[in-house]
Protein backbone atom coordinates (compact mmCIF):
# COMPACT_ATOMS: atom_id res chain seq x y z
CA UNK A 1 0.00 0.00 0.00
CA UNK A 2 2.56 2.20 0.78
CA UNK A 3 4.37 1.51 -2.49
CA UNK A 4 1.50 2.50 -4.67
CA UNK A 5 0.97 5.57 -2.40
CA UNK A 6 4.39 6.85 -3.15
CA UNK A 7 3.65 6.14 -6.95
CA UNK A 8 0.63 8.11 -6.75
CA UNK A 9 2.51 11.26 -5.09
CA UNK A 10 5.27 10.44 -7.77
CA UNK A 11 2.38 10.58 -10.45
CA UNK A 12 1.13 13.84 -9.19
CA UNK A 13 3.78 15.77 -8.68
CA UNK A 14 5.11 15.15 -12.41
CA UNK A 15 1.88 16.09 -13.56
CA UNK A 16 1.79 19.69 -11.77
CA UNK A 17 5.39 20.59 -12.46
CA UNK A 18 5.08 19.47 -15.98
CA UNK A 19 2.06 21.92 -16.13
CA UNK A 20 4.13 24.81 -15.02
CA UNK A 21 7.15 24.11 -17.52
CA UNK A 22 7.34 26.45 -19.90
CA UNK A 23 7.62 26.17 -23.67
CA UNK A 24 8.83 28.68 -26.10
CA UNK A 25 9.05 27.96 -30.00
CA UNK A 26 12.38 27.65 -31.50
CA UNK A 27 12.92 28.36 -34.96
CA UNK A 28 15.54 25.61 -35.76
CA UNK A 29 15.91 26.86 -39.11
CA UNK A 30 13.78 28.54 -42.22
CA UNK A 31 11.55 25.64 -42.52
CA UNK A 32 10.95 23.89 -39.10
CA UNK A 33 9.94 25.26 -35.75
CA UNK A 34 9.47 22.92 -32.43
CA UNK A 35 8.59 24.15 -29.12
CA UNK A 36 11.24 23.20 -26.45
CA UNK A 37 11.85 24.33 -22.72
CA UNK A 38 13.22 27.42 -21.61
CA UNK A 39 16.89 27.38 -21.16
CA UNK A 40 17.63 24.86 -23.88
CA UNK A 41 20.83 25.17 -25.83
CA UNK A 42 22.39 24.95 -28.78
CA UNK A 43 25.57 23.81 -30.20
CA UNK A 44 27.29 23.40 -33.63
CA UNK A 45 29.24 20.83 -34.11
CA UNK A 46 30.84 20.05 -37.78
CA UNK A 47 27.98 21.89 -39.29
CA UNK A 48 25.11 20.01 -37.65
CA UNK A 49 23.04 22.10 -35.29
CA UNK A 50 22.29 20.47 -32.22
CA UNK A 51 19.39 22.00 -29.44
CA UNK A 52 19.15 20.41 -26.57
CA UNK A 53 16.71 20.69 -22.99
CA UNK A 54 15.94 19.30 -19.99
CA UNK A 55 12.33 18.32 -19.62
CA UNK A 56 11.01 17.34 -16.23
CA UNK A 57 10.90 13.61 -17.10
CA UNK A 58 13.55 13.08 -20.32
CA UNK A 59 15.88 15.43 -22.14
CA UNK A 60 15.04 16.52 -25.68
CA UNK A 61 17.30 16.87 -28.95
CA UNK A 62 16.45 18.11 -31.78
CA UNK A 63 19.47 17.58 -34.53
CA UNK A 64 19.73 19.55 -37.96
CA UNK A 65 21.80 17.44 -40.19
CA UNK A 66 22.92 19.15 -43.67
CA UNK A 67 22.87 16.49 -46.65
CA UNK A 68 25.66 16.20 -48.91
CA UNK A 69 25.74 18.83 -51.30
CA UNK A 70 26.31 16.40 -54.56
CA UNK A 71 23.63 13.62 -53.33
CA UNK A 72 21.48 12.73 -56.32
CA UNK A 73 17.51 13.58 -55.58
CA UNK A 74 15.42 10.59 -54.13
CA UNK A 75 13.47 9.43 -57.07
CA UNK A 76 10.52 7.90 -55.40
CA UNK A 77 8.96 6.89 -52.09
CA UNK A 78 11.06 3.16 -51.89
CA UNK A 79 14.01 5.26 -51.89
CA UNK A 80 13.00 7.27 -49.54
CA UNK A 81 11.96 4.19 -47.32
CA UNK A 82 15.79 2.59 -47.66
CA UNK A 83 17.32 6.20 -46.66
CA UNK A 84 15.24 6.40 -43.74
CA UNK A 85 15.45 2.22 -43.09
CA UNK A 86 19.69 3.07 -43.48
CA UNK A 87 19.39 5.24 -41.13
CA UNK A 88 17.33 3.78 -37.99
CA UNK A 89 19.89 0.81 -38.86
CA UNK A 90 23.31 3.26 -37.72
CA UNK A 91 21.34 4.72 -35.15
CA UNK A 92 20.91 0.93 -33.65
CA UNK A 93 24.70 0.40 -34.63
CA UNK A 94 26.18 3.35 -33.01
CA UNK A 95 24.07 1.69 -29.33
CA UNK A 96 26.06 -1.11 -27.84
CA UNK A 97 23.32 -3.46 -27.54
CA UNK A 98 20.54 -1.59 -28.64
CA UNK A 99 17.38 -2.73 -30.40
CA UNK A 100 14.93 -0.56 -32.80
CA UNK A 101 10.99 -1.15 -31.22
CA UNK A 102 8.00 0.04 -32.80
CA UNK A 103 9.09 0.91 -35.85
CA UNK A 104 6.39 2.56 -38.29
CA UNK A 105 5.80 5.34 -40.65
CA UNK A 106 3.90 8.51 -39.71
CA UNK A 107 3.47 12.31 -41.40
CA UNK A 108 5.20 15.64 -39.99
CA UNK A 109 2.59 18.30 -42.05
CA UNK A 110 3.09 16.93 -45.55
CA UNK A 111 6.33 14.79 -44.81
CA UNK A 112 6.82 11.53 -44.45
CA UNK A 113 8.65 10.64 -41.39
CA UNK A 114 9.67 7.55 -39.26
CA UNK A 115 9.42 6.92 -35.75
CA UNK A 116 10.79 4.35 -33.94
CA UNK A 117 11.92 4.22 -29.57
CA UNK A 118 15.63 3.02 -29.27
CA UNK A 119 16.05 0.76 -26.12
CA UNK A 120 19.78 -0.15 -24.63
CA UNK A 121 21.18 -1.62 -21.62
CA UNK A 122 23.88 0.56 -20.10
CA UNK A 123 25.54 -2.85 -18.74
CA UNK A 124 24.12 -3.24 -15.36
CA UNK A 125 20.69 -3.90 -16.25
CA UNK A 126 19.15 -0.84 -15.96
CA UNK A 127 17.67 0.42 -19.53
CA UNK A 128 17.09 3.52 -21.27
CA UNK A 129 14.41 4.37 -23.79
CA UNK A 130 14.81 7.04 -26.90
CA UNK A 131 11.82 8.14 -28.90
CA UNK A 132 12.90 8.96 -32.02
CA UNK A 133 11.64 10.56 -34.97
CA UNK A 134 13.20 11.04 -38.28
CA UNK A 135 12.38 13.73 -41.65
CA UNK A 136 14.58 13.44 -44.29
CA UNK A 137 14.61 16.35 -46.97
CA UNK A 138 17.13 16.72 -50.09
CA UNK A 139 18.90 19.46 -48.14
CA UNK A 140 18.85 18.55 -44.62
CA UNK A 141 17.95 15.36 -42.05
CA UNK A 142 15.88 16.35 -38.81
CA UNK A 143 16.22 14.09 -36.24
CA UNK A 144 13.84 14.67 -33.03
CA UNK A 145 15.08 12.69 -29.82
CA UNK A 146 13.14 12.00 -26.33
CA UNK A 147 15.61 10.51 -23.70
CA UNK A 148 14.12 8.85 -20.31
CA UNK A 149 14.87 5.96 -18.07
CA UNK A 150 12.63 2.91 -18.24
CA UNK A 151 11.38 3.65 -14.73
CA UNK A 152 9.37 6.68 -16.36
CA UNK A 153 8.36 4.97 -19.46
CA UNK A 154 4.55 5.35 -18.15
CA UNK A 155 4.77 8.71 -17.00
CA UNK A 156 6.65 10.78 -19.95
CA UNK A 157 3.54 10.28 -22.89
CA UNK A 158 2.48 14.07 -22.11
CA UNK A 159 5.22 15.80 -22.14
CA UNK A 160 6.82 13.56 -25.06
CA UNK A 161 3.64 14.41 -26.81
CA UNK A 162 3.71 18.27 -26.05
CA UNK A 163 7.54 18.07 -27.49
CA UNK A 164 6.65 15.98 -30.68
CA UNK A 165 3.46 17.48 -31.43
CA UNK A 166 5.07 20.85 -31.72
CA UNK A 167 6.92 20.45 -34.88
CA UNK A 168 5.89 23.32 -37.45
CA UNK A 169 6.71 22.94 -40.90
CA UNK A 170 6.94 25.78 -43.20
CA UNK A 171 4.29 25.02 -46.18
CA UNK A 172 7.45 25.33 -48.75
CA UNK A 173 8.19 21.82 -47.86
CA UNK A 174 6.17 19.63 -49.79
CA UNK A 175 6.58 15.39 -50.44
CA UNK A 176 9.04 16.69 -53.86
CA UNK A 177 11.61 17.58 -51.06
CA UNK A 178 12.05 14.33 -49.90
CA UNK A 179 11.59 12.52 -53.55
CA UNK A 180 10.79 13.55 -57.18
CA UNK A 181 8.10 11.45 -58.13
CA UNK A 182 4.85 10.66 -55.64
CA UNK A 183 3.86 7.94 -58.22
CA UNK A 184 4.25 4.48 -55.53
CA UNK A 185 2.46 2.16 -58.06
CA UNK A 186 -0.93 0.88 -57.22
CA UNK A 187 -1.78 0.68 -53.53
CA UNK A 188 -2.91 -2.81 -52.42
CA UNK A 189 -6.31 -1.78 -51.51
CA UNK A 190 -6.84 -0.20 -55.33
CA UNK A 191 -5.85 -3.54 -56.46
CA UNK A 192 -8.58 -5.52 -54.79
CA UNK A 193 -10.69 -2.83 -55.92
CA UNK A 194 -9.98 -3.22 -59.26
CA UNK A 195 -9.64 -6.90 -59.35
CA UNK A 196 -13.14 -7.03 -57.56
CA UNK A 197 -14.71 -4.91 -60.11
CA UNK A 198 -13.05 -7.04 -63.08
CA UNK A 199 -14.78 -10.10 -61.44
CA UNK A 200 -17.99 -9.01 -61.09
CA UNK A 201 -18.18 -7.93 -64.84
CA UNK A 202 -16.94 -10.93 -65.51
CA UNK A 203 -19.49 -12.77 -63.82
CA UNK A 204 -22.09 -10.49 -65.62
CA UNK A 205 -21.29 -11.20 -68.87
CA UNK A 206 -21.04 -15.13 -68.20
CA UNK A 207 -24.73 -15.22 -66.83
CA UNK A 208 -25.71 -13.00 -69.84
CA UNK A 209 -23.99 -15.53 -71.88
CA UNK A 210 -26.25 -18.98 -70.04
CA UNK A 211 -29.66 -16.50 -70.01
CA UNK A 212 -29.07 -15.62 -74.12
CA UNK A 213 -28.42 -19.24 -74.55
CA UNK A 214 -31.10 -20.92 -72.55
CA UNK A 215 -33.38 -18.65 -74.70
CA UNK A 216 -32.08 -19.81 -77.76
CA UNK A 217 -32.66 -23.49 -76.96
CA UNK A 218 -36.33 -22.87 -75.51
CA UNK A 219 -36.83 -20.57 -78.57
Amino acid sequence: MKKIFLSLTMLLFTIAAFSQQQFKPVKIDSLVTISMPVGYQLKDTLGQHIYGANGMLGYMTVIVAPNEKNNAPLKKEKDLNKVLKDYITHIQGQSSGGSALHVRDTTVGTLKAKAFTLKSDDGTGTFQFINFVLIYTQDNTYTFEYVYPSERQELVKDEYKAFISSIKLSPELQRNDQYLSPDTGMSSTAKIEIYGSVTLVIAFVIVLLVRKKNNLIVG
